[in-house]
């Protein structure tokens, strides 16, 4: 019975990922009138939840191919492929994307949402397509974590990962601006250089703090399950050993 709810789970959570980058990309035009920023270089790849969106289509599809042909167990001896990489990609990249985009997108509305989008943005930015990409990302992710285990990778590989993405996306940023002259987020106009600075750096620890609590939880979750199992599996090597 938890095999079929769990592929259910993943081809539900996969679709609404992934019918959420179609939408936006071929029905969400925001003419430049309304804001400048849309029609700057870069198309909707401008944008890091974009990116977010494409991660968890590929996350969970991922996970449905896991479903299939990997495997759901708390400590595999020798996890398939699949299971690895499923593992990886959501300990360096689903979990704290997720959870960065949904935290620091809130918590700017919250202070004055025309920093991240803007009332005029209202009429072609539909509000379930904002809940979509700024909060199921953050509920899926976190039911994930609740319903499937995982392995994490060394500290060095997940973090290296994440490191890389974000850099990588700050390059990008600064490329789109160098290209149009245009900030892609609004926020970073009303900013002076050294705050900028500041801003980038904070948010970039922020990002890999998420990670540690990605790692935290899945501990919490199921750091019991996993000593257990070691526990079975030594004292079945030694009850062979003995025989």
């Amino acid at each position: 019975m938890r095999q079929p709810l769990l592929i259910g789970f993943h081809a539900i959570a996969c679709a609404q990922f992934a019918f959420a980058v179609y939408y936006d990309f071929t029905f969400t035009n925001v003419p430049i009138t309304v804001a400048r920023m849309h029609g700057a270089y870069g198309g909707k790849f401008k944008f890091l939840t974009f990116w977010d969106a494409i991660v968890q289509s590929l996350f969970f599809f991922l996970c449905i191919l896991n479903d299939l042909y990997g495997s759901h167990k708390v400590q595999p001896k020798k996890a398939p492929i699949l299971r690895r990489i499923k593992d990886y990609f959501h300990a360096a990249f689903s979990f704290p994307l997720a959870m960065f985009v949904g935290v620091t997108f809130w918590s700017l509305m919250f202070v004055d949402r025309e920093l991240v989008l803007p009332k005029a943005l209202d009429p072609y930015f539909p509000w379930w397509l904002n809940h979509l990409m700024h909060t199921m990302i953050m509920v899926t992710t976190v039911i994930e974590m609740l319903v499937a285990p995982r392995q994490y990778p060394r500290r060095s590989h997940g973090l290296g990962g994440l490191g890389v993405l974000m850099l990588s996306y700050l390059v990008w940023l600064h490329f789109i601006y160098y290209k149009s002259g245009i900030w892609v987020y609004p926020v970073l106009e009303v900013l002076s250089i050294p705050l900028r600075i500041v801003f980038h750096i904070t948010l970039f620890f922020f990002c890999c703090l998420l990670y540690f609590v990605g790692e935290y939880f899945d501990h919490l979750l199921w750091g019991k399950r996993k000593l257990a199992e070691d526990s079975d599996e030594e004292f079945k090597t030694q009850k062979n050993r003995r025989w």
